[in-house]
């Protein structure tokens, strides 16, 4: 197994959610970790001081991924912070609830905020990124996707579509990056959280209900699941890249 003590991560979108409970999780096993937020200070600064007192370095950097000058100053903050760059986890995403069928809602304003955000960002951040792993010797990405990329479900079609263009890219990337960086990505599918409970409103409990009756292991996610998922990519075989990891509950298996 791979030790992470004494290494760096940034992780984006980490004031709540999987990228909080993955910053958690690393920091438990020693690993510096750059908390970043877009808008939930507050979230993000409690997070910090959560993980200094399990006895790591941390730093906290705003930004929107979409912005490219963002992404770039928060890998600076997380150099300058630690010395140091070796794991990026690319969480940080947005989404509409809108129908399938109700193409009509779908605006340009939609699909240019959901690509910038969950392709854009996700490779922006990587680029920021790769200059400083390739000084720290060796690097691994991990890309926070979703089955909505592989089932084409989900909150929405541009929703799905960006998240089937994470996949594509973790594999691109994957092959352009190596042999000095890996790259892959989890593919989580419901998630019990603030997420969908903002995005389902009132039927959130009786789509959580479906779920856990059709599910093969007959519960959802929680954050910290998908967490588990992420720090196996990091801490597994140094032979795994390009591959994308579902962490569903067995979605794709499951008769829905």
């Amino acid at each position: 197994m791979i030790d992470l003590r004494g290494q760096a991560a940034v992780v984006t979108g980490s004031s709540s959610g999987v990228g909080r409970a993955t910053a958690l999780e690393l920091a438990r096993r020693g690993c510096d970790v750059l908390v970043h937020y877009c808008r939930s200070r507050p979230d993000a600064e409690a997070l910090a001081a959560e993980l200094r007192d399990l006895g790591v370095r941390t730093a906290v950097a705003q930004g929107d991924v979409a912005d490219d000058a963002a992404c770039r100053a928060l890998i600076d903050k997380a150099v300058d912070a630690f010395g140091r760059l070796d794991i990026l986890v690319n969480n940080a995403g947005t989404t509409r609830f809108i129908a399938h069928s109700a193409l009509e809602e779908v605006t340009d304003e939609v699909w240019q905020r959901i690509m910038d955000v969950n392709v854009k960002g996700s490779f922006q951040c990587i680029r920021a990124a790769r200059e400083a792993m390739i000084r720290t010797g060796a690097g691994h990405v991990v890309n926070v996707a979703s089955v909505a990329g592989i089932k084409a479900t989900g909150s929405s079609v541009p929703y799905a579509a960006s998240k089937a263009a994470v996949i594509n890219m973790t594999i691109s990337l994957a092959r352009a990056l190596s042999p000095t960086i890996r790259v892959n990505a989890v593919a989580p599918g419901f998630i019990a959280g603030r997420w969908l409970e903002q995005g389902l409103g009132l039927q959130y409990d009786t789509v959580m209900k479906r779920h856990e009756d059709k599910l093969p292991l007959q519960r959802v996610s929680t954050p910290e699941d998908v967490a588990d998922a992420i720090v196996s990519l990091l801490t597994g075989s140094r032979q795994v890249t390009g591959q994308t990891l579902p962490v569903d509950g067995g979605m794709l298996v499951a008769d829905f």
